[in-house]
């Protein structure tokens, strides 16, 4: 995938090369969706807006002790 998003007719050019001939309208529309979710991912990274799987866990036991869920 590339680091810049693809114009639209550019990315579904590149979908439709990948799919098998008897693709579905179904699986266009799951992998524009996979794409679109995977360019939100890397534009977040990119912006800062993520944090690792520690910092959650720790954010997570916050907030499971402020509501008595001690799990």
């Amino acid at each position: 995938m590339p680091d810049s998003p693809l114009p639209v007719r550019d990315t579904l050019s590149e979908i439709a090369r990948m799919l098998p001939n008897d693709a579905s309208l179904e699986d266009v529309q799951y992998h524009l969706y996979v794409r679109q979710q995977i360019e939100a991912g890397l534009a977040d990274d990119a912006e800062g807006r993520l944090i690792d799987t520690d910092e959650m866990r720790k954010r997570l036991t916050v907030h499971k002790r402020k509501n008595g869920n001690q799990r």
